[in-house]
């Protein structure tokens, strides 16, 4: 299984609907609270090209996007095959 990390922040509807789409394909995801943490949201705009909107994923350290993104790998049927072989 690859490695995954979400940046989420517990007050937002999209990282709710980009976890909740990992745990329906029944991965284990490693979720980062940026919420009041200065340091890590820096951190995560910087991995994620200066956007600095939650949520913010990477697969095997490369950069999927936000839920839209995630969303748009599962509807073309790209995302199983990641999931499966990693990035």
């Amino acid at each position: 299984m690859p490695n995954i990390e979400i940046y989420t922040s517990p007050l937002c509807g999209y990282c709710y609907r980009a976890k909740k789409l990992l745990a329906g394909k029944g991965v284990a995801f490693n979720e980062i609270n940026v919420l009041g943490d200065g340091q890590m949201l820096e951190k995560m705009t910087r991995r994620a090209g200066g956007d600095h909107k939650v949520p913010q994923i990477f697969i095997d350290g490369e950069y999927v996007g936000g839920s839209d993104e995630l969303e748009a790998l599962d509807k073309s049927g790209k995302l199983d095959g990641i999931l499966q072989t990693g990035v």
